[in-house]
């Protein structure tokens, strides 16, 4: 099974692929605008991406009016945007694994013990470990305290 990212045609197949001259392709290697890979011999190998690319820098050229120095910068941004998407993501899911990982309410009685508690958990008063008198504690108040993703704020 051939990907989109398989570097399998030469210089002429994408040119045809693309309505594009063989020459056209070897300028916009040489700007950078779409760089194919190289066979062993330094042949030019071309993806159906690459081409999905050279029929991106003809519309923005073409109906958009955009010289080429703007469209290799706006590839070049939008490849930098979806890298930083990718990383966010990446980091997304790190910190929402921490947080599955560590996540924890904190209860405390009315004597200021405070305890962490697994998430899910409930918490009964006979659980939490006190250090006051027992008899101030009844008329106490359970306390639940989940800390809020944002800095400063309260839930």
């Amino acid at each position: 099974m051939v990907t989109d990212d398989a570097p399998v045609l030469t210089v002429s197949q994408a040119a045809q692929l693309s309505g594009m001259h063989p020459q056209t392709l070897r300028q916009y290697d040489r700007l950078g605008l779409v760089v194919p890979r190289r066979a062993r011999g330094r042949g030019r190998r071309y993806s159906r991406r690459d081409v999905a690319r050279l029929l991106e820098v003809q519309r923005l050229a073409q109906e958009e009016g955009i010289n080429l120095a703007g469209i290799k910068r706006i590839l070049d941004l939008e490849h930098q945007v979806l890298q930083l998407e990718r990383r966010l993501s990446e980091l997304a899911g790190l910190i929402a694994a921490r947080e599955e990982a560590e996540g924890r309410v904190f209860a405390a009685g009315s004597g200021g013990d405070v305890v962490a508690v697994p998430l899910g958990r409930r918490v009964r008063r006979s659980e939490l470990r006190l250090d006051v008198d027992t008899r101030r504690e009844r008329g106490g108040a359970l306390v639940l305290w989940r800390p809020s993703g944002g800095r400063g704020r309260s839930s």
